[in-house]
C-alpha cells in the first residue's frame, strides 16, 4: 500500500532511514549505560539526575587540574627566564617562589640580639672551677650501677662527639659531604659499642673556630659521668678501617691519647707533632685541670692574636696566624712536661688520624695487599681531610681533588659495611652499588667476610639468672 502510494524507491529510503535512526538509538542507550558504569552518573536515577552528575563530574575534573596547571605555570615563570612579572616575590605568611634552588636561606635566619660581650678585665674560663671532680664522678657511679663506666673488660663506656656549625655550610655541597662524614662515623660507632654526639650549637661565641670543641668537651664530661673516654673527631675525619677496634688495655694509666710522636712534640717542639683532629680524653679532675690550662689562649680578638704570635715564636716550622688548639696543646705539653707528659700518650702505632695526601692514593693497593683490622698505613683507621675544609668557601687544595679524594674515602670505608648485606660500591669513585653474595633462604648461616656483623668486640656479657 505504501509502496503503491509513495513509489518503490522513495519507500526503500524511508526504510533505510529508520534502520539508521534505530541504531543510533542503540548507540545513544549504550552510551548511556557506559556513562553510568564509569562516572557512577546518577547512580541509576532520573535523566535530570544523570544530568547533573555529569556536569558536576567534569566541573570536578577542571578543578584537579587547576593546581597542576598553576604550578606548571609558576614553574615555567620561574625557571623560564621570560618576562610576566616578579615570579619570586617574597612576602611573610609563606609568600615566594617555590623554587628551593634559588631560595636565600639566610632569610629564614635570625640570630636574636646582640651577642654578651665578656669582661676583657676578667681572665676567660670554661666555666666554675672545679676540684673534686672524682670524688663527685665516683659516687654518682657508685649509686647508679646500671650506668657503668666499663661496659666490659677493658672496655670502657666511650661517647664519640663531633659537629659542625649551626647554618648551612657556605658552598652548595659541603653539607652533603657533612652528612657523608657523620654516617661513617655512626657506622663505626654501632659496630664498636661508641656512643655518639653530634653538636650544632655554638656553646661559647669567644671560642668560636678551632676552639669550639672545648667548652662542649667539658659540658659533655660534667654531664655524662658514666662516660669513661670522651673521644673527639674533627667532621673531615673519617673511618677507613671499620674492623679496627682500640687498644683500650693500652691506655689503662693515661688521661689523654693523640695521634703523635714524642721527639717532634718534646724535643723540636714542632707544631705539627701530634694532632688534635681525633682524640681521646678520659674523664676525670686531670681533664677538667688540662682544659682549664690549655683554654686561655682561644678566646678570639686580641687574646688569641697575641697568642698566635707565641705559638709561631716558639713552635717550628709553625705560619703566621692567630693561635690554634693544636699548636696550643704542642706549646702545653712541650713547656710543661712535667705537669702533663706523664699522662699523655702520643700515638704512632696505629692511625688515629691519618693525613689523606699520602693516604687516598694508595686504597687499591691496600685492598690488593692487605686487609682491614689493622689500623695502620697498611689499612688506616682514619682518614683525616686537613685542609680541605669541604664546608668553607675556599680550602687550602683544589676543591675537585678534595671531593673526589673524599668521595673514595667515604666509599673506601662504606665497602665494608655493604660487604657484611652482600654488596659493594661498583668502584670506589662511583655512588652505585654491584651485588657481590646471591641470596639464600638461609640468611642465618650466611657469614660476612669481616666477621663485622656480630663481633666479639660488641659482645655484651650477660648475667645467667635462674629462670622457672
Amino acid at each position: 500500500m505504501i509502496e503503491r502510494c509513495l513509489g518503490a524507491y522513495r519507500c526503500r529510503r524511508i526504510q533505510r532511514a529508520l534502520r539508521h535512526l534505530k541504531v543510533t538509538v542503540l548507540c545513544l542507550v549504550l552510551t548511556v549505560v557506559v556513562l553510568r558504569g564509569t562516572i557512577g552518573a546518577g547512580k541509576f536515577g532520573t535523566p535530570e539526575q544523570d544530568l547533573d552528575e555529569i556536569r558536576q563530574h567534569f566541573q570536578t575534573s577542571r578543578k584537579r587540574a587547576e593546581p597542576h596547571r598553576v604550578l606548571e605555570e609558576i614553574q615555567t615563570g620561574v625557571g623560564g627566564g621570560g618576562g610576566g612579572g616578579d615570579s619570586s616575590s617574597s612576602g611573610d605568611g609563606g609568600g615566594g617562589s617555590n623554587n628551593y634552588e634559588t631560595f636565600d636561606i639566610n632569610k629564614i635566619f635570625v640570630d636574636e640580639g646582640e651577642e654578651e660581650k665578656p669582661d676583657p678585665n676578667k681572665p676567660y674560663t670554661l666555666g666554675p672551677k672545679i676540684s673534686d671532680w672524682d670524688e663527685q664522678r665516683s659516687d654518682w657511679l657508685a649509686k647508679n650501677p646500671t650506668f657503668p663506666n666499663f661496659i666490659g673488660p677493658n672496655k670502657p663506656r666511650v661517647l664519640l662527639v663531633t659537629g659542625s656549625a649551626p647554618k648551612p655550610c657556605e658552598n652548595p655541597v659541603g653539607d652533603h659531604y657533612l652528612l657523608k662524614s657523620i654516617k661513617n662515623k655512626i657506622d663505626y660507632c654501632r659496630l664498636h659499642g661508641i656512643e655518639i654526639f653530634y653538636n650544632m650549637a655554638l656553646l661559647d661565641a669567644e671560642m668560636a673556630g678551632f676552639w669550639a670543641k672545648l667548652p662542649l668537651i667539658r659540658k659533655l664530661l660534667l654531664s655524662h659521668p658514666e662516660i669513661e673516654f670522651l673521644w673527639w673527631m674533627d667532621s673531615d675525619a673519617m673511618f677507613t678501617d671499620m674492623a679496627f677496634e682500640l687498644p683500650w688495655e693500652r691506655y689503662k694509666d693515661y688521661n689523654l691519647v693523640m695521634h703523635g710522636w714524642n721527639e717532634m712534640v718534646y724535643d723540636e717542639k714542632n707544631w705539627i707533632g701530634l694532632n688534635t683532629g681525633s682524640f681521646l680524653l678520659r674523664n676525670n679532675q686531670w681533664a677538667l685541670d688540662l682544659l682549664d690550662t690549655w683554654a686561655p689562649m682561644g678566646p678570639k680578638g686580641k687574646i688569641r692574636e697575641e697568642a698566635g704570635k707565641v705559638l709561631t715564636r716558639e713552635l717550628k716550622g709553625r705560619p703566621v696566624f692567630e693561635a690554634d688548639d693544636q699548636s696550643a696543646m704542642v706549646y702545653l705539653l712541650a713547656t710543661q712536661r712535667d705537669t702533663w707528659g706523664n699522662k699523655v700518650y702520643l700515638e704512632s702505632g696505629y692511625y688515629l688520624h691519618g693525613y689523606w695526601g699520602i693516604l687516598v692514593d694508595r686504597y687499591e693497593e691496600m685492598i690488593e695487599n692487605y686487609h682491614p683490622g689493622l689500623g695502620d698505613h697498611r689499612w688506616p683507621l682514619v682518614t683525616h681531610f686537613v685542609g680541605c675544609k669541604p664546608c668553607g668557601k675556599f680550602g687550602d687544595y683544589p676543591v675537585e681533588r678534595c671531593l673526589k679524594q673524599m668521595d673514595r674515602a667515604f666509599n673506601f670505608g662504606d665497602n665494608q659495611i655493604l660487604q657484611i648485606y652482600g654488596f659493594t660500591h661498583k668502584s670506589l669513585a662511583s655512588r652505585k652499588v654491584k651485588r657481590v653474595r646471591n641470596e639464600t633462604s638461609n640468611p642465618l648461616e650466611m657469614k660476612d667476610e669481616l666477621g663485622l656483623l656480630h663481633p666479639a668486640f660488641k659482645a655484651v656479657k650477660v648475667q645467667q639468672t635462674n629462670q622457672v
